[in-house]
């Protein structure tokens, strides 16, 4: 693995990037056509001793070079124990968990910043088991596999398939007025209080790096203010937002979907710090 800059070495971008299919993809999540040649597949997950999820060897070459370009902060949903299974072949120095309710620091939780995200959400926000029956409820006909709270910070379900989730309109709403928001990413669906963001933590590793410029990009709901916040986004052709058909005038979208979407996100980023880079140096 190498190591990325060092906030005293004053990095002026700031890349926050999410991970699951917008970095990382499982086998189903690939999204290749049959009639094209297939990229070279890097394993960078494995659970239960199989491969679960991958990269382009491309993919992984342009985020070492935008490892040593910015401060680069992997920032997903995944609780701590689902991140550290993820290998990038680079060692940030900052990453997001659990939505904004971790931030790491050399690969080891700040507590203190847990413990202030869990105390706001406690504050302003229904009390977790209030969503985990609310989950429990939504279950009801067999559609979900599984109730997960993940962290103690927020309860997902996990679908047998995409296709069977129902109309969960209601549910949102239900959500909503308690403080929570619900997204629905592939076969989970997610229950997360309001005020724990992604984008909160990546103002915080901001501040703590000294950076000038943010980045960012994701496929989710869940990854909206992160988006919205960032100077330039860029969000896949597929996933949540994608089928929302959301965008904003500081966001792109991919020309590729999936695993080569992957590719084209950090190739743009790639770009557009150096171009930034070599123009401030004029």
């Amino acid at each position: 693995m190498t190591a990325g800059p060092s906030a005293a070495s004053g990095p002026r971008h700031l890349l926050a990037c999410d991970l699951d299919k917008t970095l990382i993809f499982s086998r189903h999540s690939l999204l290749l056509a049959d009639d094209r040649p297939a990229p070279e597949l890097v394993e960078v997950e494995r659970l239960d001793g199989a491969p679960i999820s991958f990269a382009t060897a491309r993919s992984l070459a342009l985020l070492a070079e935008l490892h040593d370009l910015a401060v680069l902060v992997p920032v997903t949903t995944r609780t701590l124990a689902q991140y550290a299974r993820v290998e990038l072949g680079v060692r940030p120095r900052y990453a997001i968990a659990a939505n904004g309710g971790h931030l790491l620091v050399d690969g080891v939780p700040d507590p203190a910043w847990a413990a202030d995200v869990a105390a706001e959400a406690a504050a302003a926000c229904a009390p977790l088991a209030e969503m985990v029956a609310l989950a429990e409820r939504s279950a009801a006909g067999g559609w979900a596999r599984l109730v997960r709270v993940a962290d103690g910070l927020f309860v997902y379900l996990v679908a047998h398939d995409r296709a069977g989730i129902p109309d969960l309109t209601g549910e949102a709403e239900t959500a909503r007025a308690a403080g929570w928001a619900m997204s629905v990413q592939g076969r989970k669906v997610y229950f997360v209080p309001s005020v724990l963001t992604k984008q909160r933590a990546v103002v915080e590793v901001a501040r703590r790096a000294g950076t000038a410029r943010l980045l960012a990009a994701g496929d989710s709901v869940l990854d909206v203010p992160m988006l919205a916040a960032a100077d330039h986004a860029i969000r896949p052709a597929h996933g949540e937002l994608h089928e929302l058909g959301w965008s904003g005038p500081n966001v792109t979208v991919t020309a590729a979907a999936g695993v080569l979407a992957g590719e084209q996100v950090l190739a743009a980023f790639v770009a557009r710090v150096r171009a930034e880079i070599a123009a401030g140096s004029r």
